[in-house]
């Protein structure tokens, strides 16, 4: 028996950082460049935009040039100032697929206590 198969997310996610509080006028171009300039190799970069109006939500996604180590990075970025904001820099996790959970702290309709 072979060793078990990359399900294609765990190789992508090694290299790939979640950063936080970003500044609202953060573009992707910025945080490219803000990494790059902190002396890290940056394959990709985005800021999430919300669906609906197009603003930024505050944070986004640096994926690491090849050969780049995440943890090295972590520790050079996290706090570091852009426009003033601390960032919060971690490694960033595979998407969440479970969205069909209920949001009201695991309790549904069905579960509730009934006083009778």
């Amino acid at each position: 028996m072979g060793p078990p198969q990359l399900r294609g997310t765990e190789k992508f996610m090694a290299t790939k950082l979640f950063v936080g509080n970003l500044p609202h006028s953060t573009t992707d171009a910025g945080l490219s460049e803000f990494v790059t300039g902190a002396g890290f190799q940056v394959a990709s970069a985005v800021v999430i935009r919300d669906k609906m109006t197009g603003s930024p939500r505050g944070f986004g996604f640096v994926e690491l040039g090849e050969g780049e180590d995440v943890q090295r990075a972590i520790a050079g970025l996290n706090g570091q100032a852009l426009e003033g904001r601390p960032l919060t820099v971690n490694e960033a996790r595979p998407p969440r697929t479970d969205f069909s959970r209920p949001r009201s702290g695991g309790r549904d309709n069905f579960s509730r206590r009934r006083d009778y």
